[in-house]
């Protein structure tokens, strides 16, 4: 039987990922179109460092996102000598954390989107008189639908699953920074097995939900 505390971090992990989601298709969009049609000398280095996140070990993102955002950090200092508050162990913190740990989940599948759209479509509609953004808004982004589909899904998804990162920022805070990874480790270590069994089930379940969607929006060879 779950608990209210389980039912807190389920919707508290629900805002995390559809926050983080949100926020990452507006930022990855720009850099994803800058990814896929630039011939900067620089692309590499951009694609390697937005891609980090996939190789590094999420303690170490973490470890490095938490001395930066706490209070002797350059960021969590900064804050506090504002007036503000540092972000870590804070519903904030986990937000950024989560952006830069799923970055590479939504530049990736909207960059061979775009690549796969190309730039013809849009130098046809502007040379028949639409401006930039009306060929953007009309042409580009429908034609790359299955790419912010994609990217949305994973984002939200591996948002849902996070446990190394989100811990090493934002600690177990009961309805601050206590997602359900964080939660199911919590009742493994109290060995309330059944609460960790139920929650576990729940992710997997998400989880095959959307890998079908994913797989789903392939075509067929």
């Amino acid at each position: 039987m779950l608990q209210a505390t389980d039912y807190q971090a389920i919707a508290l992990t629900l805002q995390l990922a559809t926050v983080t989601t949100v926020i990452l298709l507006v930022l990855a969009t720009p850099l994803a179109w800058w990814l896929a049609f630039t011939s900067s000398r620089w692309r590499g280095w951009v694609q390697a460092i937005v891609a980090m996140p996939l190789v590094l070990p999420p303690t170490v993102l973490g470890f490095y996102l938490l001395l930066a955002l706490g209070p002797h950090g350059f960021i969590g200092a900064s804050l506090e000598a504002l007036g503000g508050r540092h972000l870590a162990f804070s519903f904030a913190g986990i937000v950024i954390g989560s952006i830069i740990y799923s970055l590479p989940f939504a530049v990736q599948p909207l960059t061979e989107a775009f690549r796969a759209m190309g730039r013809r479509p849009l130098q046809v509609a502007e040379s028949l008189g639409a401006s930039r953004w009306h060929a953007l808004r009309t042409i580009a982004l429908p034609l790359c639908r299955g790419g912010f589909v994609v990217a949305a899904t994973l984002v939200f998804a591996h948002t849902l699953g996070e446990f190394g990162v989100i811990l090493m920022i934002g600690g177990s805070i009961p309805g601050e920074t206590q997602v359900l990874s964080v939660l199911i480790y919590d009742h493994t270590e109290a060995l309330n097995y059944s609460a960790a069994h139920t929650l576990s089930l729940g992710l997997i379940a998400v989880a095959v939900v959307v890998l079908a969607i994913v797989y789903g929006r392939r075509p067929a060879a």
